[in-house]
């Protein structure tokens, strides 16, 4: 996967925006934070899972997942390698994502 593919299955999502945090493109629904690219480098990107869901992910798939660094990590913020991921695994885990940040009416 690339930078563009990560942008594409983000912004597919209903009401799903791109916007900036920390210098980073990021992707919000209903203004919260699903997903982010270039964390912590160009190579990578975030989704933000339940906690178990980021042990299933990687778990399953190690050279495609690992938990964020620090307290972001244990609350789920789980780091994505674009270049071990496949199209659809990404799409599995920014739907899971996007669904713990969307509005219930959107749900």
């Amino acid at each position: 996967m690339t930078i563009a593919d990560f942008r594409r299955i983000a912004l597919s999502l209903p009401e799903a925006v791109e916007s900036e945090h920390m210098a980073h493109p990021d992707f919000r629904v209903g203004g919260k934070i699903f997903a982010t690219l270039g964390y912590p480098d160009d190579d990578h990107g975030m989704v933000i899972l339940p906690p178990e869901e980021q042990i299933r992910f990687v778990r399953a798939k190690a050279k495609a997942f690992a938990p964020a660094k620090g307290a972001w990590g244990k609350r789920g913020s789980t780091s994505v390698r674009l270049k071990a991921v496949d199209e659809s695994t990404l799409r599995r885990v920014m739907e899971i994502a996007w669904r713990k940040r969307a509005p219930k009416r959107l749900l």
